[in-house]
């Protein structure tokens, strides 16, 4: 009967059976089976997971106890007002009932318990709280977890609690555990934090988790809460953790922590926390910058060992490139967040206020100057106030502070901070330095340079004695008693003042070099100056008057080394004569020079009167890195010698060093940037031959072990001996590399090409080490990595540069998969740059076109290293083979190695078609080819258009205009003219872009109906309007003559295009003026007008181009007249300027229109082109002798006709025919005026101008004396705004805004026309002098006032003569005499005048001011008191 109600039990209740416990079950299965060890085991195993799991533990062990044991519950222990719990239960009563019960379970106590207490704690965190994200405790609750803790340590301390489980299960209940409770655990030793958090399985959820509760709590602080200071307590856990992690790392750093060690890997990882991107997830914005200054604040105070003392003798040590990585990467992190400005003054208050760790501050000190360019100005102004304090009142601390900042900045080099000798030469070498203003002040640097002397590197006591401070002579003795000190220990030290070079760098603080290496190196330096400049370096000249002792016994043995001399005389001959010349060389030691030269001409290996001709000094380790490299490259084709190759690898890095005259010290400093001129590539005659030596034996000793076997199998040799290249000498490799691939390529022969070609692939595999190079024009202005160097210094321009760079792209490429062919792609990639691989794509498709066709699988060759190092080399086999390689085309898959139709078009732009390798038609069909077979149909994705052909007419206009800006597409001779399509190939280009257009035309109008246009614009207009906006505005010349160029270029390639771009195909009745106008005459009126007009009209072509597209579209529509004359009336309004120039250029644009016209329809000319006729036909008229015509309207246009009729006719007739204007219309006059000003303006700032300044200037004369004789307001003219409807929005859109900025000059240069009564009679005419006053010395403040026109340069002078400072003279005394004769009512405005501007001329000002004040009864006609 028992067995058959164990399942009933078991499913919870039987058909009537009572609910058997849990022991009973136990019990029942026990006694049927045997004992068995694994199964006991098992059942443990079982018994945990079930407790682990979310159970009830306080019934379950009520059901394991049985009735005897129901009051065996925790609630009462920790329910500390129960006095049940107090007087029955104690923690060695539960602890011995917990451990009953765990045996009976066969389970640990520890994890019962644990399980126990977890759930207790569960039972405090879930009472009621008083807010809705608790994370403290109530009173009640901090009382039952205070029982309960008490409990847990018992528990702890008689081993019968598991952490660990503890952990597992609090994390069950994580969403109601309070942060307090955690707090209590780690504080009374319960579980600490860090086992804690270590315990969860996802770190992410637990920071979320923290991060949320540590909010809460900072939120319930500022709410003042009941129990702040628990709050502020538990906070400070938080921080005593961040504390303690950045103490660790930096006392690790402090101990030498070592590579990829434990230590060092984590303090790698908590440094990367300090990154941007990790924190800003989890800190508010404002928060980052107090958490970064304090952390600083940290690392430059923390254990503070080091004294000044220590930090003199030592900061050489704790330069950038010498301080551990892992703390630069730190000092960069911070300096993501914060600001230079802010990094200084950190950086002062924490050097005035606290002790500092001298090593950190000053390796900060290194970073910053090197992170920021904007520092070194920083800490000069800085050290600067530190210095004034100093001699202010004596404070040692600022004077030692300044001292080492300044010496630990100049480590860096010249780039970063100014040299430590040229500080010290400002600081104290003058009368206003910061010693000069007392005798206390000289005593007081005397006294704190003689304290640093035992402390001093010789490099600074040098520094002192050759640059001392300037003293007077009554003090001299200061200065005396220090240099006697300083030579003392330079004694002491075995460093001679006397021995040191000229060129020496005194802020190095490095070891002294030899004086007989360091004269080589004066000598050499010496030369190039010289060389440059053509005189004397000062240097050599103060040399020899006073440091004569060094110059005689070191520089002038060194510089005349007996040689023979070459027959053209070099710069190193020069020199030695200008010397001579100067009385600096001993007469009796030049000519034992020239005999020894002599002897060495006849006999160079003998010596000769006395003097030996030394080859050793610069022909001997020359000739020992020959036998060096002769015997590395006897190993190559040797295999038993390849164990040696490393060995001599380090002899030959050696006799290199020594060739050079390179010391120890000078081959591991870190070379942070390359300078190369890939124009005029120059190098040292000593770098030059020791550079060559290099290159010819890795070229050799590559073919020596491509006889022997494969790329793959040759062993490190080439890797062991580009590294020797490196360093010190890798600029003169860089350079000679420039010299042979840049301006000798296509005569360099086979074996070359493939030595320097491995050479590249091994430079880009160590690019990670190398510095970035540092190009001249063509290539970009960024620094370039060492593999990106070799796509700059190889063109496509000529037949023979195409044919040299696929031999450079294949030999490269070939080594590159043959070397590391098993490998990844991603060592191919970083070996090679993307553009050489795309350099190579774009060489096949053109060169070869069966590349050009699909490649089958069938179609994949193997590749082959040996035939390319054969002499009879088959190139094109081997690019072919190259091309149809497996391995390559799966590299060609990724993102930034394929051609694309940008890239191709960019290589394609700077062939030229004169030396160009294919013909003419064969250059067509390859273009063709290539835009509508093989880009435009591909993807988008692969580099193509997907099928777009507006896409590809896009990326077409863009390359075509970012080659015509950038300088590869000028030659970089003296007579290269910057003109489009001169000497590249981008007419064929245009060609295309001719087609496309056209095509483009078609799609959009494919049956050319009556009335139909597109809606939308054209997407030129669109490319124009987005490079426009990315240029730099402003009127400086730079940016003027950019956008000039820019605007030049866009009018060319419409100019090219059919005339629709400019207007649509047709107009609709609907809607006349299409989207193509309006983006055209927005066009003319933002840029053409400023920089593509002259005189108030369009140039020629452009007029022309755009009115043939008019009458184009127009005669497609049902009216052609009708819809003719709407547009030009329109363009009265939204283009005048459109208008005016078809008047300028209307004899040579009639005829063309006419023809136009008439062949479409019989009728007249459309009204509003007769009146352009009229127009012209009334100036013609006016200017005859015969009586003229009245003038049509509008009066603007006929005004605009006449003021180009005028610039046409000879000086001496425009006074007389001028003199008709006395009866035409006052709108005519007004409107001449204008254009009769701008006149005045272009005949100053364009070289080429129609017209003489002086007739301009009579012209605008006689008009104003007209106006004037008729009582016509004209001062409206230079007022002129756009909400002034009737001039202000017509004209200014005539006139460049330059000249109207300009007009200032116009109204004072006809100061002497103006009559004597205008300032009376007109209200407005004082208003408007001294606005046009202020405007003209704002002018010439701004330097404007001389305005220079390309390509002469050309004052602007007004007047005919004089100059902008005379005509603001003459203005002022004009104004000064002017002020007292005007009317009170005049200076009603002007204090808005002087509001912003009254600083302009304090003078004018006053008086204006004055007069504004004075009784109305005064004078006004009284003569002024000028003087």
């Amino acid at each position: 009967m028992a067995g058959l109600r164990v399942p009933n039990s078991a499913s919870g209740q039987g058909l009537g059976g009572h609910r058997r416990s849990w022991a009973e079950l136990l019990a029942g299965r026990l006694k049927r089976q045997k004992y068995n060890p694994e199964r006991a085991q098992k059942l443990k195993d079982s018994a945990v997971r079930l407790l682990r799991s979310h159970q009830d533990l306080t019934a379950l062990l009520l059901e394991v106890e049985g009735p005897p044991c129901k009051k065996l519950s925790l609630s009462k222990l920790i329910d500390c007002d129960s006095s049940e719990a107090c007087a029955n239960h104690s923690s060695s009563f539960i602890g011995s009932a917990l451990q009953d019960q765990a045996s009976r379970l066969g389970v640990p106590v520890g994890v019962l318990s644990a399980g126990m207490v977890a759930s207790s704690v569960g039972q405090v965190c879930t009472a009621a709280a008083e807010t809705s994200h608790p994370v403290l405790l109530t009173v009640e609750q901090r009382k039952k977890l205070s029982s309960l803790l008490e409990f847990a340590q018992y528990l702890l301390a008689h081993s019968m609690f598991s952490r660990l489980s503890f952990c597992q299960e609090l994390w069950k209940i994580q969403n109601s555990l309070l942060l307090e409770v955690v707090w209590h655990l780690h504080v009374q030793g319960i579980v600490s934090l860090e086992e804690l958090l270590e315990s969860h399985p996802d770190m992410r959820a637990v920071g979320a988790w923290l991060f949320r509760n540590l909010c809460c709590l900072c939120e319930q602080i500022e709410a003042s809460c009941q129990h702040a200071d628990v709050a502020r307590a538990m906070l400070s856990v938080a921080v005593d953790v961040l504390q303690r992690m950045l103490i660790f790392a930096l006392d690790a750093l402090a101990a030498g922590v070592q590579e990829e060690s434990s230590t060092h890997k984590t303090v790698r990882c908590w440094f990367g926390v300090f990154s941007g991107h990790m924190l800003g997830g989890v800190i508010s914005t404002a928060s980052p910058k107090r958490f970064f200054s304090h952390t600083l604040t940290q690392i430059l105070t923390h254990s503070p060992l080091l004294k000044a003392s220590d930090a003199v003798q030592m900061q050489r040590e704790w330069s950038f490139a010498r301080t551990h990585p892992l703390l630069t990467a730190l000092y960069r992190r911070l300096f993501v967040m914060l600001s230079p400005e802010e990094l200084v003054g950190h950086l002062q208050e924490v050097l005035e206020t606290q002790e500092v760790h001298w090593q950190r501050v000053l390796s900060f000190v290194s970073a910053l100057v090197v992170c920021f360019p904007e520092a070194q100005q920083l800490l000069e102004d800085w050290v600067a106030r530190l210095m004034a304090q100093a001699f202010e009142s004596c404070q040692l601390d600022s004077m030692v502070t300044a001292f080492l900042v300044v010496r630990q900045a100049a480590l860096e080099g010249p780039s970063a901070f100014q040299s430590y000798a040229d500080w010290f030469k400002a600081s104290f070498g003058s009368t206003r330095g910061y010693h000069g203003c007392s005798k206390k002040a000289l005593v007081f640097l005397f006294t704190f340079l003689s304290d640093l002397v035992p402390f001093e590197s010789p490099r600074y006591l040098q520094v002192h004695i050759l640059h001392p401070p300037l003293v007077p002579s009554k003090y001299r003795s200061l200065l005396t008693d220090y240099i006697s000190l300083a030579k003392t220990r330079l004694a002491d030290l075995k460093v001679s003042i006397e021995s040191m070079g000229l060129y020496e760098d005194l802020s190095s603080a490095g070891d002294i070099t030899e004086p007989h290496s360091q004269a080589l190196q004066d000598v050499e330096k010496a030369v190039m100056v010289f060389e440059h400049t053509g005189k004397i370096p000062v240097t050599v000249m103060e040399a020899s008057i006073f440091r004569r002792p060094y110059y005689v016994s070191h520089f002038l043995p060194a510089l005349l080394t007996p040689r023979v001399l070459p027959k053209v005389p070099d710069s190193r001959v020069a020199f030695i004569e200008s010397l001579k010349r100067a009385d600096k060389i001993p007469p009796s030691l030049y000519s034992t020079y020239c005999q020894a030269c002599s002897a060495a001409e006849e006999k160079p290996e003998d010596a000769a009167l006395g003097v030996r001709a030394e080859p050793s000094s610069a022909e001997e380790p020359l000739e020992q890195l020959t036998a060096a490299l002769g015997e590395l490259r006897a190993s190559m084709t040797d295999p038993s010698q390849s164990d040696v190759i490393s060995a001599q690898v380090a002899v030959i890095s050696e006799r290199l060093r020594a060739a050079l005259g390179h010391n120890e010290d000078d081959s591991s400093a870190e070379i942070s940037k390359i300078q190369l001129s890939i124009n005029a590539p120059r190098l040292e005659p000593r770098e030059y031959t020791a550079v060559d030596l290099l290159l010819t034996s890795f070229c050799q000793n590559l073919m020596a072990a491509s006889s022997v076997a494969p790329p793959e199998r040759q062993g490190p040799w080439a890797t062991l001996f580009m590294r020797t290249m490196c360093g010190r000498v890798l600029p003169a490799v860089l350079t000679r590399l420039c010299q042979l691939l840049h301006h000798q390529g296509p005569s360099l022969s086979a074996p070359h090409v493939l030595g320097l070609a491995a050479l590249a692939v091994h430079l880009g595999e160590s690019r990670s080490a190398l510095p970035e190079v540092d190009v001249g024009p063509p290539a970009p202005d960024a620094g370039l990595p060492v593999p990106a160097l070799f796509d700059s210094l190889l063109t496509c321009r000529t037949r023979d540069s195409l044919l040299f760079c696929l031999k450079f792209c294949t030999a490269a490429i070939s080594y590159s998969l043959c070397k590391f062919s098993s490998q990844s792609r991603d060592i191919l990639r970083s070996c090679l740059s993307p553009g050489l691989i795309k350099k190579f794509q774009f060489l096949v498709f053109r060169l070869f076109s069966e590349a050009r066709q699909p490649l089958s699988q069938e179609d994949a060759a193997s590749l082959s290293w040996r035939p390319l190092y054969l002499p009879s080399a088959d190139w094109q086999r081997a690019a072919l083979s190259l091309w149809t390689h497996r391995t390559f085309r799966e590299l060609l898959k990724e993102e930034d190695v394929h051609l694309t139709y940008q890239d191709w078009l960019h290589l394609e732009l700077e062939i030229k078609p004169e030396a160009d390798a294919l013909s003419n038609t064969e250059r067509q069909d390859f273009h063709q080819w290539a835009i509508y077979e093989h880009f435009l149909p591909k993807s988008s994705a692969s580099g193509g258009c997907d099928g777009d052909l507006e896409a590809a007419c896009t990326i077409l206009v863009n390359a075509l205009m970012d080659f015509h800006q950038s300088s590869r597409s000028y030659d970089h001779s003296e007579n290269s003219d910057l003109v489009f399509g001169g000497r590249t190939g981008n007419e064929d280009i245009i060609s295309r872009l001719q087609e496309m257009v056209a095509d483009l035309e078609l799609q959009q109008d494919p049956s050319v109906p009556l009335g139909h246009t597109p809606s939308q614009g054209h997407f030129l207009f669109g490319i124009f309007g987005r490079r426009l906006q990315a240029l730099t505005s402003g009127w400086n010349v730079a940016a003027s003559l950019q956008r000039q160029r820019e605007l030049l270029m866009y009018k060319r390639i419409l100019l090219r295009l059919p005339s629709s771009v400019l207007c649509g195909s047709s107009f609709q009745a609907e809607q006349p003026i299409t989207a193509r106008c309006k983006q055209f005459f927005h066009l003319v009126n933002s840029e053409m007008r400023n920089f593509c007009s002259h005189g108030g009209a369009l140039t020629q072509d452009i007029t022309a181009h755009f009115f043939r597209g008019l009458l184009n579209a127009c005669l497609r529509s049902r009216d052609p007249s009708l819809m003719v004359d709407f547009i030009l009336a329109k363009c009265q309004t939204k283009c005048p300027l459109i208008l005016t120039s078809a008047l300028l250029w209307w004899p040579s644009l009639e005829p063309v229109l006419l023809c136009q016209w008439r062949r479409h329809c019989q009728s007249p000319l459309p009204r509003e082109l007769q009146k352009l006729q009229e127009g012209r036909q009334f100036a013609s008229d006016f200017l005859s002798p015969d009586a003229a015509s009245p003038a049509p309207n509008p009066a603007w246009l006929s005004a605009a006709a006449l003021h180009f009729a005028i610039q046409q006719v000879r000086e001496e007739n425009v006074r007389k025919q001028l003199t008709k204007l006395d009866c035409e219309r006052e709108e005519l006059l007004v409107f001449l005026f204008f254009f009769s000003l701008m006149g005045l303006l272009s005949s100053h700032l364009t070289s080429n101008s129609a017209t003489d300044p002086s007739k301009a200037l009579d012209v605008c004369a006689a008009v104003l004396e007209c106006l004037e004789k008729r009582k016509i307001s004209w001062l409206a003219l230079f007022q002129l705004t756009e909400s002034d409807l009737r001039l202000g929005r017509l004209l200014l859109r005539v006139a460049p805004d330059q000249h109207t900025r300009l007009l200032p000059f116009t109204f004072y240069s006809l100061l002497s026309y103006f009559h004597d009564d205008a300032a009376i009679r007109e209200e407005a005419f004082l208003h408007v002098a001294v606005d046009m006053y202020l405007r003209l010395v704002q002018l010439f403040v701004a330097g404007d006032t001389s305005t220079v026109s390309p390509p002469a340069s050309r004052s602007l002078e007004l007047q005919g003569q004089g100059n902008p400072v005379e005509l603001i003279t003459k203005a002022r005394l004009f104004l000064l005499q002017l002020i007292p004769r005007c009317p009170k009512k005049s200076f009603s405005h002007i204090a808005e005048l002087l509001a912003d501007r009254g600083d302009c001329d304090p003078e004018v000002s006053t008086a204006l001011r004055s007069r504004q004040q004075a009784a109305p009864d005064a004078d006004l006609y009284q003569e002024p008191h000028l003087f």
